[in-house]
């Protein structure tokens, strides 16, 4: 009995380690296996839907997740401050995919936003481009040409965060939210949830304020809408000050992503 005892209370104490992940690997050995994994793999699907994105939350529910991209072109560098502190003081959460340029011009204020609980940080790559691994693009932008480029625009953005932050991000959207399904598998390798959309919010922060406004409005349980927050000359913040209290009073309530399964 003694020794039955001690033994279960050997396996009581121990801890085992923690499975390593694409994060722990060393970057070049990872980029490398990727890369030689996906030789040759030729893709046959190409756009914003193709197998494996996720457009939805997995609910009936009256939810919806705002989601809020910061590219990082030049001249998409800025901060929405009236979006993001409407947000805070209304205590809306939502999910901030955020590219490495965008950052690096915008270092105290992602520093406060990924300490907010309100927000979670996202994947939106290290140089906004096209979830490829042929090369293929999408207006005017040159996709990663195979998979090794593919780890690069996800995995480097992926550290960068997680450097600075403390916290991996679990998804991913790339520049212009185009994909081949190759490129998602590749992205699903590197821990990444590849996160599309069902509503289509700003339209790159083209929109006007009543666009922006009635694309809202017709939101449904369980959508996903992708806006921008780093274009404050745009019409994102007007539209979503005046959209979210009437989706409100529908009885709508406004989550994180990882506040739901995704499908």
């Amino acid at each position: 009995m003694k020794l039955l005892s001690l033994a279960l209370l050997l396996a009581v104490c121990t801890v085992l380690p923690a499975a390593a992940g694409p994060g722990d690997e060393p970057y070049e050995a990872l980029r490398e296996r990727l890369g030689a994994e996906y030789a040759g793999r030729v893709p046959r699907e190409w756009g914003e839907t193709v197998s494996g994105v996720r457009t939805r939350l997995k609910t009936r529910e009256k939810v919806v997740a705002l989601t809020l991209d910061a590219c990082g072109s030049p001249r998409g560098r800025g901060y929405d401050g009236a979006l993001i502190g409407y947000l805070e003081r209304e205590r809306i959460p939502a999910t901030l995919f955020m590219n490495a340029r965008w950052i690096d011009a915008n270092p105290g204020q992602f520093a406060r936003l990924a300490a907010n609980p309100l927000f979670e940080v996202a994947n939106h790559g290290l140089a906004h481009r096209p979830a490829s691994v042929s090369g293929r693009g999408v207006y005017g932008l040159d996709g990663t040409r195979d998979a090794r480029e593919l780890v690069d625009e996800i995995e480097r953005n992926a550290r960068k965060i997680a450097s600075l932050s403390g916290t991996r991000p679990r998804y991913y959207r790339s520049g212009t939210a185009y994909y081949d399904e190759v490129a998602v598998e590749v992205s699903g390798r590197l821990g990444h949830e590849v996160i599309g959309f069902s509503i289509l919010g700003d339209a790159g922060a083209t929109y006007r304020g009543e666009q922006v406004h009635a694309a809202l409005l017709r939101a449904a349980p369980g959508d996903i809408v992708i806006l921008h927050m780093n274009h404050p000359e745009g019409g994102t913040a007007a539209g979503v000050i005046a959209a979210i209290p009437e989706l409100k009073r529908r009885g709508f309530r406004f989550v994180r992503l990882s506040d739901y399964e995704l499908r």
